[in-house]
């Protein structure tokens, strides 16, 4: 493979499989390595070219998997890890297996071999002043993670970039699986006529960004990053039910669950200020092509 290689972990998941289109679309001049094992990635994801090459591992095997191709890596997106709140709560051991104990061999590799690395972090450990963090095992597991990665930067010199994700939905986003993310959830219940369930009171707000947005702006960190935390959202919040009310369909409240948030916050502006990122796309208008195409 070419001496400029781009490793992405849980490639054949819904942002990882976006970036790697996004990047064979863009005609970089690095090849790009999938690592990914498939628990919720799918080979329907694969992107056909011979730029991408797809290895089936846990991150965990990291050194061994690519120990041929380790100094040639120039950047891991890690995006490979366990990610849902709710589901935390009912495989926390396998939560606590992907994102505490496989993650810091992902990490390790990239400080061994001086590779930065860009961490999607996540915007459920923000809110209550931070205090969010320790309402999941999903929230505690990552934040555990971004502080990891600050001290081996501290100590070791490991290169960095933060990024932040809300809420991303769009096209490829996982549907009918207990992983879903609630627009997922709310366009598979439309489209077969259900009442969508909104999880008790409905008031708990979201920021909501399209996988377009997250793609680009995990570009930019990685090109203009100065080793800083991004909030990649849309700085506009929308209750769960103001959302279920856009698809103009019946609704159904569902008892609340642990772990539950009420709001998220984006607590810098370097998103903006640093990478000259702000998002294109609109919840509203998504929904509203959504509903005249089903």
């Amino acid at each position: 493979m070419s001496k400029n290689i781009i490793l992405i972990t849980g490639g054949a998941g819904f942002i990882g499989s976006s970036l790697i289109k996004n990047i064979i679309k863009k005609k970089y001049n690095y090849k790009i390595i999938s690592l990914d094992n498939y628990s919720t990635g799918t080979k329907r994801n694969h992107i056909q070219s011979k730029n991408v090459k797809y290895i089936k591992g846990d991150n965990k095997n990291i050194d061994n998997l690519l120990s041929k191709y380790k100094n040639d890596i120039k950047v891991i997106f890690h995006f490979g890890e366990f990610s849902r709140i709710f589901q935390s709560f009912k495989n926390y051991k396998k939560c606590f297996e992907y994102n505490i104990h496989h993650s810091s061999k992902v990490i390790e590799f990239a400080k061994d071999n001086k590779i930065k690395i860009i961490y999607s972090a996540t915007s459920s450990n923000l809110g209550n002043k931070g205090k969010d963090e320790n309402l999941s095992p999903y929230a505690w597991s990552k934040s555990k993670n971004i502080e990891l990665i600050k001290n081996y930067n501290r100590w070791f010199g490991l290169k960095y970039e933060l990024v932040y994700f809300y809420n991303v939905y769009g096209p490829g986003q996982i549907l009918n699986s207990p992983m879903s993310a609630v627009i997922g959830i709310f366009e598979e219940q439309y489209k077969k006529g259900k009442p969508l369930t909104v999880v008790k009171p409905g008031t708990q707000k979201r920021d909501f960004t399209h996988i377009d947005d997250i793609v680009r702006g995990c570009l930019l960190a990685w090109k203009n990053g100065k080793q800083k935390e991004y909030m990649l959202g849309t700085k506009k919040n929308h209750s769960i039910l103001e959302i279920a009310k856009m698809f103009k369909s019946k609704i159904k409240f569902i008892p609340s669950r642990p772990g539950e948030r009420f709001g998220s916050t984006i607590p810098n502006n370097n998103a903006k200020r640093i990478l000259g990122y702000e998002a294109k796309q609109n919840i509203k208008t998504y929904i509203s092509t959504f509903i005249k195409n089903n």
